[in-house]
């Protein structure tokens, strides 16, 4: 069965990779930017028509904002970007704004951030790709047709792409990214050209439509919240900006300066494309309608549920190019590739931090080890589920799931410059040197300054979008903190009651004589592993040996030292495993005893937890469930479980005696069950009963 399920697997993804090839994945500048910065880069493809859809809603004449909105937007971005810059110099090590807010703020701020983010990439996979999904559907009308259809199904490939490794997937991403850049500068200059030097009088394909105004003539409070709103749906440009400084581990050396220089490039190029756009957009009379098919006007009439409305982007790269034209063709794929491939930057991002959450035991510790080929598949699985989760539920109407969007990033970048400007402070307090007092004053200003700007943005999103769908956002955050703190405490409660003692007389029973030959496989030593060693000692083994297996180096080296300080006389075996397989080693080694001797029996021990509740059993025993499965098939070798029962389970078997204790409705009248069943089954042995016939008739009897 291995078998036939590893063919497919590395058909999928590759070969498994060794962990000594860890540097290998990780990425140059050339490749960083599209893998890390594909989202903020084709935002512009959505961004600028969200304000325009905004402002719509009081007529064409709110358009002339549209460029005071994006000077907004662009002074927001460099904040953002200068204040990240902090950030990945000061914190390399990859958690990011987790890890920041977690340092200077505490673990409530830090995992606050972290559930935001993890709802932020789910719906940056599910906003990009239902968004690149709609720009194809305007070529190929089965797209369209078969929207969820498709959006999942990329989804899939997305996924299958980015479990062979980020920089295997990165080489593919690069391309599109850079084409799609390039087709959009190119159309930039070349609108610039035809515009400023030719004269020519370029014409979107909507821009003899009126828009039928839903508020005419707004003024005061109504048009500052209008102008908010359309800000807000504008700062769409900036998801995605985090995601570099959580993915610094990723980098080539030197790693922090090769971040801050992708993070520059990205915010230069990002501006540089939404004001361009927004130009253009106003040059060409582009218009867009939330409802297009009532509120867009030509020649008097509506244009019906049957008009389908283009992208900004589209409408203007064809009054700049011509429709069908093949610049406008290029353009016109790239942006719906990279439209794809933005959801990228969240399968780099969220996978990663779902890695630091698990180490801190906030999330399952599967998450936190790499898979076959480097990457943290498991986290990259989850996403994928999450994501098409919510594009089912949504349809794949992005116009509905970008009304979700940016509530998370902007808590995020909020409590991470917060705690940026704290961390300053504290080493502004011991710090002597003048050049570097003079550094740390500078960097504390632009996080503070960042830290208010984006504080000030937050209030104007929830304000603006929570009756739109923000609300969602929220309780997604809310929902996913609630599970983090609940396994966090489950995990601290198991290692609180399984910790090691460190009196000597405990460990008393350890020392017993065996003759049984036994292998007790450990990864840590508390009382789990305490009572296994125990019990092999009373089964009189031949051979007694503890066998581990070496994933992480740094673990086995406080396992080897943790073993000695106690003066444990049973020899610790470690068996290296490059791919951080545990269960094909410790098979094979098994099979090379039995190899050995053939006549003798090799008895494997596994000590495992006793669970009360089923979702526990997700977080517990699946390294053993997988090696029992395994060793079941193997001849001549016996497993044991040694159980260690955790209050849960105590819980449990207290709730089953209830139950079986519980008295049914009546049953004080007709006595307990098992005093019922014991009572008639001495009415049918009973000679008496077998010889009256009367007895047979009776409805006693029969009761």
């Amino acid at each position: 069965m291995s078998k036939l399920t590893d063919v497919p697997k590395r058909i999928l993804i590759g070969r498994a990779l060794r962990s000594d090839r860890l540097g290998e994945t990780l990425l140059p500048k050339r490749i960083a930017l599209p893998v890390f910065a594909s989202d903020p880069l084709s935002s512009v493809a959505y961004a600028p028509g969200e304000v325009l859809l905004v402002l719509s809603i009081a007529g064409v004449s709110a358009y002339h904002f549209s460029p005071w909105i994006a000077v907004a937007v662009v002074v927001l971005m460099f904040t953002v970007v200068a204040s990240y810059r902090q950030n990945v110099h000061a914190y390399p090590s990859g958690g990011g704004d987790y890890e920041v807010a977690t340092t200077n703020l505490g673990p409530k701020a830090g995992l606050t951030v972290a559930s935001a983010l993890l709802v932020d990439y789910v719906l940056t996979v599910a906003v990009s790709i239902a968004s690149g999904i709609e720009n194809l559907g305007s070529a190929v009308p089965f797209v369209v047709q078969h929207k969820v259809l498709c959006a999942v199904a990329v989804i899939v490939l997305l996924t299958l792409m980015n479990l062979r490794g980020v920089k295997e997937s990165g080489k593919l991403f690069a391309i599109p990214t850079y084409v799609f850049v390039g087709g959009v500068f190119v159309m930039i200059a070349w609108g610039a050209y035809r515009g400023l030097v030719l004269g020519d009088a370029m014409r979107a394909p909507t821009a003899d439509f009126h828009i039928k105004a839903e508020h005419q003539g707004l003024a005061g409070f109504a048009l500052v919240f209008l102008l908010l709103r359309a800000f807000s749906s504008g700062c769409a440009a900036l998801t995605g900006v985090e995601a570099i400084s959580n993915g610094v581990p990723a980098f080539r050396k030197p790693k922090s300066k090769n971040a801050a220089t992708t993070l520059a490039m990205m915010g230069l190029l990002a501006v540089t494309m939404f004001c361009g756009i927004i130009a253009l957009a106003m040059t060409t009379k582009v218009r867009m309608a939330e409802n297009p098919a009532t509120d867009l006007i030509r020649n008097g009439v509506p244009l019906g549920s049957g008009y389908v409305q283009n992208p900004v982007i589209s409408q203007v790269a064809e009054a700049v190019f011509g429709k069908g034209s093949f610049l406008f063709v290029v353009l016109a794929a790239a942006t719906a590739l990279v439209l794809f491939l933005a959801a990228n930057t969240a399968y780099n991002g969220f996978p990663l931090l779902g890695s630091i959450l698990a180490q801190d035991r906030y999330l399952p510790r599967q998450l936190h080890t790499r898979g076959d080929r480097l990457a943290f598949s498991n986290g990259i699985v989850l996403l994928a589920g999450a994501a098409s989760l919510l594009t089912i539920i949504y349809g794949a109407d992005s116009t509905r799931l970008i009304q979700l969007y940016i509530v998370g990033v902007f808590v995020s970048f909020t409590l991470s410059q917060t705690g940026m400007v704290r961390h300053w402070n504290r080493h502004l307090a011991v710090e002597k040197d003048q050049a570097k007092r003079r550094h740390m004053v500078r960097s504390r200003a632009i996080n503070a300054f960042g830290a208010f700007f984006t504080g000030l943005v937050l209030v104007v999103v929830l304000v603006t979008k929570f009756t739109h769908g923000a609300w969602v956002a929220l309780m997604g955050m809310c929902i996913f903190y609630a599970t983090m703190t609940a396994i966090r405490r489950h995990y601290d409660r198991v290692a609180e009651e399984i910790a090691a003692p460190e009196t000597p007389a405990a460990d008393d029973d350890l020392t017993r004589p065996s003759r049984v030959r036994s292998v007790v496989l450990i990864s840590k030593i508390h009382r789990p592993t305490l009572r296994a060693l125990a019990y092999a000692r009373l089964m009189r083994s031949d051979t007694l040996e503890a066998l581990t297996v070496n994933v992480d180096a740094a673990e086995t080296k406080a396992l080897r030292e943790e073993w000695e300080r106690r003066g444990i006389d049973v020899p610790l075996k470690v068996l290296d495993s490059p791919y951080r397989e545990v269960t094909r080693p410790v098979i094979e080694y098994v099979k090379s005893l039995r190899a050995e001797s053939p006549r003798d029996a090799v008895s494997v021990i596994i000590p495992e937890y006793v669970v009360g509740h089923w979702y526990e059993h997700l977080l517990h025993n699946q390294s053993a469930l997988r090696l029992k499965g395994r060793l079941l098939f193997t001849p001549g070798v016996m497993v044991t479980s040694v159980p260690y029962q955790l209050a849960s389970s105590e819980a449990a078997k207290l709730r089953a005696r209830r139950r079986q204790e519980w008295s049914a409705p009546g049953a004080v009248r007709r006595g307990p069950a098992a005093e019922r069943a014991r009572a008639t089954s001495a009415a049918k042995e009973s000679p008496a009963a077998k010889e009256s016939p009367a007895a047979k008739e009776s409805p006693a009897a029969k009761d």
